[in-house]
C-alpha cells in the first residue's frame, strides 16, 4: 500500500476491513461527527493499516478541520514540533481536507510505511506521504492521552 494510489475508495485499499467500534463526538451537546474505526485484524494493531471515517452532522469549514487538527496534534505533542514542519503539515492537511456539510464524510487511511490517504464519498482527496505526521493526525483519537477517552475506546471495540 505505499507509492502511488490507484484505489477509488478507502475501500479498495483495506478490502477485508471490518468496523472494530464507532462512537460519536459531541461538543456542548451537539452531536459533531460519528468516527468509526475500521481494520483487517482483531484486536487493532496500529502499526498495521487502518482506516478512520468521519460522518459529520454539521457543516465545517476546511480552515476549521485544519486548525482543530494541527492544535490537538501540538497538544498532544507538547513542544516537540518546530514551527517550519507545523507549516509543512497546515498544508497537506488544507490539500486533504474539504468543507464539510452534513452528511457527507471523510476517511483517512493509515498506510504503513508511507504516511495517510484521504477519501471522501467520491474520490481520493489527498495521499499524503509523511509518517510523522499521519501518526501524529491519527492520535487524536488513538493516542492514550485523547480529549475524548470515551470515543477512543468505543472505537477500540471496547465494551459499553
Amino acid at each position: 500500500m505505499s507509492g502511488l494510489c490507484s484505489a477509488a475508495s478507502w475501500r479498495d485499499e483495506l478490502p477485508r476491513a471490518e468496523a472494530l467500534g464507532d462512537g460519536e463526538l459531541r461538543w456542548l451537546g451537539f452531536r459533531i461527527y460519528r468516527a468509526t474505526l475500521w481494520a483487517e485484524q482483531r484486536p487493532f494493531q496500529p502499526e498495521r493499516g487502518f482506516a478512520l471515517q468521519l460522518h459529520y452532522y454539521r457543516s465545517i469549514s476546511r480552515q476549521r478541520l485544519v486548525q482543530t487538527s494541527l492544535d490537538e496534534i501540538q497538544r498532544l505533542s507538547g513542544a516537540a514540533i518546530d514551527a517550519a514542519t507545523l507549516a509543512q503539515w497546515d498544508k497537506s492537511l488544507n490539500r486533504a481536507f474539504t468543507d464539510v456539510e452534513p452528511g457527507e464524510e471523510l476517511t483517512g487511511v493509515y498506510v504503513p510505511g508511507h504516511g495517510m490517504r484521504f477519501y471522501n464519498q467520491q474520490r481520493l482527496l489527498a495521499d499524503i506521504d509523511d509518517l510523522r505526521l499521519a501518526r501524529a493526525f491519527f492520535g487524536i483519537w488513538l493516542d492514550e492521552r485523547t480529549r475524548d477517552q470515551d470515543l477512543r475506546r468505543k472505537l477500540m471495540g471496547a465494551a459499553p
